[in-house]
């Protein structure tokens, strides 16, 4: 060794695509998000479990690798025995094995919520992310339909409590069973025809985000998007779509008023069955993406009828559906905030009944400067096969899952109190003008420490004004500073407290003589020693 110091360069610093940093302002703003979600899904009696980052990717059962690695979409390696472990990517699967292994303790029904990361080996974009987090709530054990109407008034009142205002959102809802009613009527039943049936509903799927026009050519012979790339479509004839398209357009599903989402948008009360009362139709209750027209959701489910004929599964739906939406009726929540909705499609592997979707209705600038729908922020629905994977037989399972940082983002376009304005502060901090006082001003850190009050002694070898910045750059309230002059003082031992918010506040001042003498008064003034608890109590108190 020559006793030089290495400079070289040895790594760069740079965050792998589809992954992301948070802020501590973020980071505090998301646990009160996730605070308010916490209370409103233990508000409806499910509790918290917790389950690993990492399971064996068969247990997953989604995606499962290869002789050499495993197939796109989870993140995967070998232990030491050998066998293939993976991310989670979503939190379903990991609660079925959860389930499964601890079937006879649970009690059941068995109504849990789970939040964490979840992990896509997938192609990152805009908004597209390798690791986000979600939250989810889940009841299984449960075959009725009323633990799935149970948690679609849940997620509304859950948007309602993070400060979403009614009218912003609504909460959409079909069934596949309905979905696989429609393939039949169209002659695309049985396995020989699965292929055909998962391009249809792709196809479908992407309604919303396509229009009509280029649904059809999915559902024909194919379409050509604005890169020029040809997708093969689903090869239907035409009378085959025009039944198709008539699912999605059921003009006898719309009715001049839905009277039963009584509930105004300013009720402290949303959901509850004390606030029921008579009430005529409210304008305020018209659903935004519907401009000029009200959704029945009775009628809408009834109108399903002439489209899926007399295939035992589709009416099999249809009554599941007319159950749903009785039950969310007779508990207030109407069209307003919960409608039946055709174009929903979700989970095609293995959802198996009712299917969710918690979407954003409101409009905000795409990168184009256009307006845009925020579009979803959540969903889930029954999935009575996942749990069967472990135990051999079919298990009635139902979910609901938010997309945390998806949510997040909505909620600071809508200006929530939850997130908006969301600050973070930093500590007090106790300035070392000398070093040979170092355990003086530690015993500074320590008595307020002692009060609760977190605070920081400075570590750094910089000056005066440099720590002093330093304590803006935490977003600190107040310094706490002691020079010789202090210490020394002829009535004992004092300490100057520095309030930081009022000095910014003072540096920006265009107040008049008299204010902007109280204002320096008060942004820094010095005190006995043994008074500096209480003075920064006072301080902090100040800005609270």
């Amino acid at each position: 060794m020559n006793g030089k110091k290495n400079n070289m360069q040895t790594a760069y610093a740079k965050l792998p695509r589809g992954f992301a940093d948070r802020s501590p302002a973020e980071i505090v703003a998301t646990e009160k998000m996730l605070a308010v979600i916490k209370e409103s899904y233990e508000l409806y009696g499910f509790e918290a479990v917790e389950t690993p980052l990492i399971e064996f990717t068969e247990a997953l059962g989604k995606f499962l690798p290869d002789q050499d690695r495993p197939n796109e979409g989870v993140f995967s390696f070998k232990d030491d025995d050998e066998n293939w472990l993976s991310l989670r990517y979503d939190l379903t699967a990991p609660l079925a094995r959860y389930v499964a292994e601890n079937f006879d303790k649970l009690p059941k029904p068995y109504r849990s919520y789970r939040t964490g990361y979840v992990f896509r080996n997938e192609k990152p974009g805009p908004g597209r992310f390798r690791q986000f987090m979600q939250f989810d709530a889940d009841t299984v054990g449960a075959a009725s339909v009323a633990a799935d109407a149970e948690l679609c008034m849940m997620a509304a009142d859950t948007l309602e409590r993070l400060g979403v205002k009614r009218g912003d959102y609504v909460i959409k809802v079909n069934n596949r069973k309905v979905l696989d009613g429609v393939m039949e009527a169209i002659g695309l039943g049985g396995e020989e025809n699965a292929g055909r049936r998962l391009k249809v509903l792709r196809a479908i799927d992407k309604l919303d985000r396509l229009g009509w026009d280029s649904v059809r050519a999915l559902l024909g012979p194919g379409r050509i998007d604005e890169s020029k790339d040809f997708t093969k479509g689903a090869a239907l004839r035409g009378d085959q779509i025009d039944k198709v398209r008539l699912f999605f357009d059921l003009d006898e599903a719309w009715s001049p008023a839905d009277p039963y989402d009584v509930l105004k948008p300013d009720t402290n009360q949303a959901g509850s069955i004390a606030a029921l009362q008579d009430s005529k139709f409210d304008d305020e209750l018209k659903i935004a993406k519907y401009p000029g027209r009200f959704f029945d959701n009775l009628a809408v489910a009834d109108g399903f009828q002439a489209i899926v004929g007399n295939t035992s599964i589709g009416n099999e739906g249809i009554e599941e559906l007319q159950d749903f939406v009785q039950i969310v009726k007779a508990a207030g929540y109407g069209s307003k905030r919960i409608i039946i909705d055709p174009s929903v499609v979700r989970g095609l592997e293995y959802y198996t009944g009712p299917v969710f979707e918690a979407e954003f209705i409101f409009e905000v600038p795409g990168e184009d400067g256009n307006p845009v729908r925020f579009g979803s922020v959540g969903g889930g629905g029954r999935y009575d096969g996942l749990v069967g994977r472990f135990r051999g037989e079919n298990v009635p399972a139902t979910g609901f899952s938010i997309g945390v940082s998806r949510l997040f983002a909505a909620l600071k376009a809508v200006s929530s109190p939850i997130v908006a304005g969301a600050i973070t502060r930093g500590p007090v901090i106790v300035l070392v003008l000398d070093k040979d006082h170092l355990a003086r001003y530690q015993n500074f850190v320590t008595k307020l420490r002692a009060k609760n009050i977190s605070s920081e002694l400075y570590l750094g070898q910089a000056g005066m004004n440099a720590q002093l910045k330093y304590a803006d750059k935490r977003g600190s309230i107040c310094a706490v500073i002691q020079g010789s002059n202090e210490r020394n003082h002829q009535d004992g031992p004092q300490v100057t407290i520095r309030d930081l918010v009022l000095g910014a506040e003072l540096a920006a001042s265009t107040k008049d003589r008299a204010d902007y003498l109280e204002l320096r008064a008060n942004a820094q003034f010095t005190i006995p020693e043994d008074q500096l608890v209480e003075s920064v109590q006072e301080v902090l108190a100040r800005h609270v």
